[in-house]
């Protein structure tokens, strides 16, 4: 990261808004040839003391080879402290940032979250405030280094920020790191370095990958104009092989999608929770008791009712509003676990019980069409197209998050109808890899 920070201005002024012990700051120290004056900040009182330490050691060593570091520690909220900067033009801009800053939701209504309301939206994660803050405080021409979750890349969660920060900033570098285990314990998507710099000029941008920090010799590097890297909705693309251009150039291609073709996509209503008093691990299906389905009950292309471990009922009576019609779905996982190699699990739903209604869980997404039905082949083959490892691929060109939302299918493209049903067609009579048919279909609706 400090390597690859451009450092302008003698001396530079950088900000590391959330210093810990300094790791960041002393990095840019180490590969820096010109003087420096930093503004750290750091809440924690322990760790502000051993920051203030580590700082001072840099000094030292700064001057030994001829150059100086002036620092300043504030014991403050970064985000409060700034937070004007977001409305208002600063005096005291920045030539560059550094930044690993803090990871966790903020409630509505915590102060942060108010004063910072033009780029949040809902219950914001506090990496983004200090990320639009940060970008509001760099002079034109200066650069910003994060490294942090990926989950702002897309989403509607973060389409405000993305339009604040990508309207100051344009994208200069971006490494992925594809494992969600190996970099910080407590992140749950995958982590992203970017680099970017305040400006309106587009430029290309240097894009590559690495399963964490321990296989750094074996990066490659790609470079993608802006328009390649910034979609619709300042989306961030990472194409980051041939693979991923082959199949973003076939996905970008289809001009089909849910409400095309008269299909919506909707959350699970049942939050369980919310409905102790009609949950339960036993029932009578029709008569009592209509099915519940889990995200454990939707396998790659089955549903597997019952299973262990989970309340697999949900009483009719009383429950009324919570309940669908038992017609056909396609079932999707809204999470995938931190390792799964799948991103996307979707099941075909086939009016399978003798019930008049079905309960599904909150953690599940549903497609329907509103006012009709789904054809058994458009369920299987929508299905298998979402199991397909093409859609796959596609999808974590732009999302590293655990969750899959529905913002995010709603606007996947799609191919023909036909396609689709031709998929589910096939898919209902062989057993073999979705991929296979997916394959041999593209060829012929090319």
């Amino acid at each position: 990261m400090a390597e690859n920070l451009p450092l302008s201005g003698n001396p530079a002024r950088l900000l590391d808004p959330g210093a810990g012990l300094g790791i960041l700051a002393c990095a840019v120290c180490e590969s820096s040839t010109s003087d420096i004056e930093l503004e750290a900040f750091e809440l924690d009182d322990e760790l502000a003391e051993y920051l203030n330490g580590c700082l001072s050691y840099a000094q030292q060593w700064m001057s030994k080879r001829g150059y100086s570091l002036a620092y300043t520690i504030l014991r403050e909220d970064f985000v409060l402290t700034y937070a004007d900067a977001l409305y208002w033009s600063t005096s005291q801009p920045f030539d560059a940032v550094i930044a690993n800053p803090p990871y966790f939701k903020l409630s509505k209504s915590d102060p942060r979250a108010r004063v910072a309301d033009r780029v949040v939206h809902g219950q914001p994660n506090i990496y983004a405030l200090f990320m639009a803050v940060s970008a509001a405080l760099l002079r034109p021409g200066g650069h910003a280094m994060f490294i942090t979750p990926r989950s702002y890349a897309a989403g509607q969660y973060f389409s405000r920020f993305r339009g604040y920060f990508f309207g100051k900033l344009r994208p200069r570098m971006a490494h992925l790191f594809e494992s969600r285990r190996d970099v910080f314990d407590e992140v749950l998507q995958e982590s992203l370095i970017l680099l970017a710099e305040r400006s309106d000029r587009d430029s290309d941008v240097i894009l590559s990958s690495s399963a964490s920090s321990a296989d750094f010799a074996q990066v490659v590097q790609r470079r993608k104009s802006t328009d390649e890297v910034l979609g619709v909705d300042n989306i961030l693309h990472l194409s980051l092989t041939d693979e991923d251009d082959s199949i973003g150039e076939i996905v970008r291609a289809w001009s089909g999608s849910l409400r095309a073709y008269g299909m919506e996509i909707s959350t699970g209503p049942v939050v369980p929770f919310r409905a102790t008093d009609f949950v339960s691990e036993n029932g009578d299906v029709p008569f009592t008791h209509a099915p519940l389905l889990w995200m454990q009950n939707v396998k790659p292309m089955r549903c597997a009712w019952p299973v262990r471990h989970k309340s697999q009922y949900i009483r009719m009576d009383g429950a009324e509003k919570l309940l669908l019609p038992n017609k056909n779905y396609v079932l999707l996982r809204r999470f995938s676990a931190k390792e799964e190699r799948q991103r996307l699990t979707a099941a075909p739903y086939l009016a399978d019980f003798d019930t008049p209604v079905i309960g599904i869980e909150n953690h599940l997404n549903y497609i329907y069409r509103p006012g009709g039905d789904l054809s058994p082949e458009e369920t299987r083959g929508l299905a298998a197209l979402l199991n397909s490892s093409l859609m796959d691929t596609y999808f974590r060109r732009f999302s590293g998050n655990t969750q899959v939302s529905a913002t995010e299918l709603r606007a996947l493209p799609l191919p023909p109808l036909e396609l689709i049903t031709e998929l589910g067609r096939l898919s209902a009579h062989s057993d073999a890899p979705v991929d296979t048919f997916i394959t041999e279909l593209l060829g012929l609706y090319a």
